[in-house]
């Protein structure tokens, strides 16, 4: 099936023109930085007016090799679990962006948990917008999406494992993207106290103390779950190094310091 865009029109633009214009932006105010061939990545999934620039930040510093695993929140309490799609493709105001059936069907038979479920992807944000940077940086590139509702801890390590099997099995590069925005409708500064509890774990590279600060401080961190599935398999591929590239709240945006969400942007090598 081609899944058509959902957020167009309210996340970013509707408008191809307006949309390459406003991701350009969120990479050119970034400047020129030297690439890098990173395994992974965190990056926010907001409206690109309050967190494009912090994601821009993470994308302008990457090699992005033509494939990727995209892993995300499902925000909607629709659709399997943990799904995935693994034909045609979807579409942005920029064109078809492919799905690599290839690899889905690796990861399908790699990780049984996963379902092939459209109706979890339907409405869902948090991997449609990151296919607008991707398509201006890399625009041969195919993709694997991946949402996961609220799990637990063994079934998001037994997908981060999957994922390291089904990478490290390729003779190209794998990019792994992870989507999550931080802390949620909090002030801004008991949202940036929670989120460093939650990005301390996350630069240590600790899949458990993530999933576990997380629940136990009331992080309502939405991509958590991919972040740990993320963090699993970068363990389990030898990663050995997180950078934290950026961090915002919407309040840097809006001036309003009373109900903020947070976002991050890093990197993993």
């Amino acid at each position: 099936m081609i899944r058509p865009p959902a957020v167009a029109g309210r996340f970013y633009p509707d408008d191809p023109e307006k949309l390459r214009n406003t991701v350009d932006s969120c990479l050119a105010m970034q400047g020129e930085n030297k690439k890098i061939r990173a395994m992974a990545c965190l990056v926010p999934h907001a409206g690109y007016i309050y967190s494009g620039r912090v994601a821009g930040e993470v994308y302008i510093r990457l090699q992005i090799p033509s494939r990727v695993i995209l892993l995300g929140p499902r925000h909607f309490p629709r659709g399997a679990p943990m799904a995935i799609l693994s034909q045609d493709g979807w579409q942005t105001p920029l064109g078809l962006a492919p799905i690599d059936s290839q690899l889905t069907g690796k990861l399908a038979r790699a990780c049984p948990l996963l379902r092939e479920d459209a109706v979890a992807h339907i409405s869902e944000h948090s991997l449609e917008v990151q296919l607008p940077f991707l398509q201006r940086l890399t625009p041969s590139f195919h993709f694997v999406p991946i949402v996961t509702g609220p799990v637990q801890f063994k079934d998001l390590e037994s997908l981060g494992q999957a994922v390291a099997e089904v990478i490290r099995s390729e003779a190209e590069p794998v990019l792994l993207i992870a989507s999550s925005d931080m802390n949620h409708y909090e002030p801004d500064d008991i949202t940036r106290v929670k989120d460093r509890k939650a990005i301390d774990q996350i630069l240590a590279l600790a899949p458990r103390k993530l999933f576990d600060t997380v629940r136990n401080e009331n992080i309502s961190m939405c991509g958590y779950g991919a972040t740990v599935a993320m963090l699993t398999a970068m363990r389990a591929l030898g990663a050995t190094h997180a950078e934290l590239v950026s961090y915002a709240t919407s309040g840097d945006v809006n001036g309003d310091l009373q109900q903020v969400v947070g976002y991050a942007g890093m990197l993993f090598t």
